[in-house]
């Protein structure tokens, strides 16, 4: 079972802590109580703490989401944004984990497979995709996470009238998301699934596991050509913003394929007017978000958060 790095060096938890503290006293609680939408009671000093950590972090719709959820349900919680660099979340962890109020963490890039090492258990899930994006704590104090972003996205595809069951799929990026969606889409009982990805070796690894984890599925990586799939998946940050290039190849779209991004913000981003322009159906990033936040919350010990 993955552990935790020891602190080793205590005179880092203050600023650490502080760091995370610090939006609490100004713009970001003011801004996070207002988004309790529908509820007068004010976050108080008994209030729960969750976190969304992410670079970049401004572009996430967590906090909006969440805090309207706990406004309507009358919850004294709040979640924050906290911005740590890529090289920097083994430091930050420290100080985070030992923050008592604090119940909760989501992940967003690129921290899904880097925070793997630093818990004490995973769940099945996170284990076969060697990733997360929900972490909790523990009764012991330790700390566990699970991935959801693979079952969020097949709830989001069948909620918008899509169901993966034989379908034919090709899905470009098999990072941290990437790895959690292949996995659920073999489950889901995909026909085949065509994997794609610009780091060297990384596709055929995933294709690797998936196809052992999964061998009913033909699993195979190749181009990022649309033609001849009935799913394509964009599991890049490619169209996160302005100016990206088109994750795969554009003209190759053909009507009544289904085109799913799982960029949230933009919400429409260029390869969804590409494939929607084309005649293809297309499933937004928001799908794949709202399906997988429902899950999260749950895990955490709020069922029913978000409706």
């Amino acid at each position: 079972m993955p552990r935790r790095a020891p602190v080793t060096n205590a005179t880092g938890f203050v600023p650490l802590a502080m760091a995370f503290l610090r939006p609490m006293l100004g713009a970001r609680m003011r801004e996070a109580d207002g988004q309790r939408k529908g509820c007068s009671m004010p976050i108080t000093g008994r209030a729960r703490l969750f976190a969304i950590i992410g670079d970049p972090v401004g572009v996430v719709r967590s906090p909006e989401w969440w805090n309207a959820a706990f406004g309507r349900a009358g919850l004294d919680a709040v979640l924050l944004p906290v911005d740590v660099a890529g090289g920097d979340l083994a430091v930050a962890w420290r100080g985070l984990t030992r923050i008592r109020n604090l119940d909760g963490i989501v992940l967003t890039m690129p921290h899904k497979q880097a925070v793997v090492p630093l818990l004490d258990g995973l769940g099945p899930t996170a284990r076969l995709a060697g990733a997360v994006n929900t972490v909790r704590r523990r009764a012991d104090g330790g700390w566990e996470g699970e991935m959801f972003d693979g079952e969020g996205f097949v709830a989001g595809l069948r909620a918008a009238g899509h169901e993966p069951a034989g379908m034919r799929a090709l899905q470009v990026g098999c990072g941290g998301a990437g790895r959690a969606i292949a996995f659920a889409l073999a489950r889901a009982g995909v026909a085949s699934l065509a994997l794609s990805d610009t780091a060297p070796g990384r596709a055929e690894a995933l294709a690797g596991a998936v196809g052992g984890a999964f061998p009913n599925c033909a699993v195979a990586t190749g181009l990022a050509d649309p033609a001849g799939h009935d799913l394509i998946v964009n599991a890049t940050p490619l169209g996160l913003r302005p100016g990206d290039a088109l994750p795969l190849k554009q003209g190759r779209f053909s009507p009544g394929q289904v085109v799913a991004d799982v960029i949230l913000n933009p919400e429409r981003t260029p390869l969804l007017d590409a494939a929607a322009a084309a005649g293809c159906d297309t499933v937004s990033g928001r799908a794949m978000f709202e399906g997988q936040a429902r899950l999260a919350a749950a895990y955490l010990g709020l069922a029913g958060l978000g409706g």
